[in-house]
């Protein structure tokens, strides 16, 4: 079973910026990747994904400020974000997207991102 540690969260103004990384125990160069978010009093959502080829999709919250990468010859996964604002704050996750199967319990701790106003 493929273990994902994020990491790089923290505390930040608005308009700053952070970059996250998830890292994987085990090849993930076949699966496609998101970041997820969990923001207070909400159910975990998508906010960017990225195929086995490099295409990203966004949420449209995120568009233009966040970029999606991978690595595979390292197995992470990065999300850079900027122009970060309040309603960005929230625990973020990586894992495969969709999520079916055993992935179900590869989700990692999630790396805190506070935006404040």
């Amino acid at each position: 079973q493929v273990q994902l540690v994020e990491s790089g969260g923290g505390l930040v103004q608005a308009g700053g910026s952070l970059r996250l990384s998830c890292a994987a125990s085990g090849s993930i160069s076949r699966n496609v990747m998101g970041w997820y978010r969990q923001a207070p009093g909400l159910q975990r959502a998508l906010v960017a994904r990225i195929t086995t080829s490099g295409s990203t999709n966004y949420v449209d919250a995120v568009k233009g400020r966040f970029t999606i990468s991978r690595d595979n010859a390292k197995n992470t996964v990065l999300l850079h974000m900027n122009s970060l604002k309040p309603e960005d704050t929230g625990v973020y996750y990586c894992n495969v997207f969709p999520v079916v199967g055993i992935w179900a319990r590869s989700w990692g701790q999630g790396t805190q991102v506070t935006v404040s106003s």
